[in-house]
């Protein structure tokens, strides 16, 4: 199952990491999972702000001013996640794992197909509810800078299409 494909909807912004020879297969967001802690920080935020506002701050304009500008920190920090998650891309190409990052200072993590020596994703109770799960990459003893992702989305097909890269030599003779 190919999740995307081809690179027409690869973003500009990824499609530079791209080497001429190497074939882009698969490109993901992490699931907007990673986004549900921040929302319900914001609306508890709200319901706390709201309080503070009716039964202190009625008649006092400054406390009314500091509660509500804290709530707008809160509510910012919720948009700088929000525009980090579509910034965030997952990109599985024939011969590396690329993990780019960041809205401000963008980090780009990646490992060469070959160097895997050992994949497995895991799920908890709650990526199993919303479909989600965490890939685990390790390589011959040397700490990679990319060794786990979280928050992919279909990581039983992720798994599947990886592992169809990895062992495709090893396979009915090769492609």
């Amino acid at each position: 199952m190919r999740l995307v494909p081809n690179t027409d909807t690869v973003p500009a912004s990824v499609n530079r990491y791209l080497l001429p020879h190497e074939r882009q297969v698969i490109t993901v967001h992490q699931h907007p999972a990673i986004l549900i802690r921040p929302i319900f920080e914001v609306l508890v935020g709200l319901a706390i702000a709201g309080w503070l506002t009716t039964v202190f701050a009625k008649n006092n304009g400054i406390a009314l001013l500091v509660i509500w500008i804290l709530w707008g920190i809160l509510f910012l920090r919720l948009a700088v996640k929000v525009f980090e998650w579509a910034e965030t891309y997952f990109v599985v190409t024939s011969q590396r794992f690329i993990l780019a990052t960041g809205l401000l200072t963008r980090k780009v993590n990646m490992m060469p197909l070959s160097k895997v020596t050992d994949m497995s994703f895991q799920r908890s109770t709650m990526g199993r509810i919303l479909g989600y799960g965490e890939f685990i990459l390790e390589s011959a003893g040397q700490d990679q800078a990319l060794n786990k992702i979280d928050h992919l989305p279909y990581p039983e097909q992720l798994y599947l299409e990886v592992c169809g890269l990895i062992f495709k030599d090893s396979g009915d003779g090769g492609d």
